[in-house]
């Protein structure tokens, strides 16, 4: 069954401040499922993380690219999901960078694809909540997400890589108003947002209420 999907969290660099700025705005959300499309430059082939929006906002090392590069010519569906973006000074200037949860599958079977579909869905869920479950499946677990139909997740967490003096991470889950915006995103309407807007008006209200009445 390991014939038939791949998972991992690989790091990913982005190419300049600019790019890292599509990164740490709303359009690119911990947990948003990411496309992968290859460019080459100087005779190498790197495998770029590509938002919902259309935007590069960065690339994996010759490595992984190498690795993609293979699943893609069997065919399979790959995809990758933001887990977070760090920024760390250096001799140089400072850059940022980031870690993506990788899931590539065959697509070959149909029952297959939605089983991996929908787990992948459980997974991003997951990550915008900031936790990691572990995706590097081995056939156990590949029949219980086949046998659940995508409807099962690990136990075993990954934990975010050491901290290191000169680092600091970002964005590694949504806050509420990425929350909000996601939720605006998904059911395009705009009396929704501001539904959201109104209610969290009133909770602010409610709260100013309380604060001045020295409840808080």
């Amino acid at each position: 069954m390991s014939d038939i999907y791949f998972g991992t969290y690989a790091r990913f660099a982005t190419a300049s401040k600019k790019d890292a700025g599509r990164l740490l705005g709303s359009d690119s959300l911990v947990g948003d499922v990411f496309e992968i499309e290859f460019q080459t430059e100087e005779g190498q082939r790197l495998a770029w993380l590509k938002n919902r929006f259309g935007a590069l906002v960065g690339f994996f090392d010759a490595s992984v690219s190498r690795r993609l590069s293979l699943f893609e010519a069997r065919g399979w569906k790959l995809q990758t999901l933001l887990s977070f973006v760090a920024y760390s000074e250096s001799a140089e200037g400072g850059y940022y960078w980031g870690e993506a949860v990788l899931l590539c599958y065959d697509p070959a079977s149909e029952e297959g694809s939605d089983a991996f579909d929908a787990f992948t869905a459980k997974v991003a869920d997951c990550m915008s909540e900031g936790v990691r479950p572990d995706v590097e499946l081995g056939e156990a677990e590949i029949a219980k997400v086949l046998d659940s139909k995508g409807d099962w997740l690990p136990t075993k967490r990954v934990s975010l890589p050491e901290k290191k003096q000169g680092t600091a991470i970002i964005k590694a889950r949504r806050n509420l108003s990425e929350k909000i915006i996601n939720y605006a995103r998904n059911n395009n309407k705009g009396c929704s947002l501001l539904s959201w807007v109104a209610l969290l008006a009133l909770v602010a209200g409610i709260i100013f209420g309380l604060k001045s009445c020295g409840v808080f």
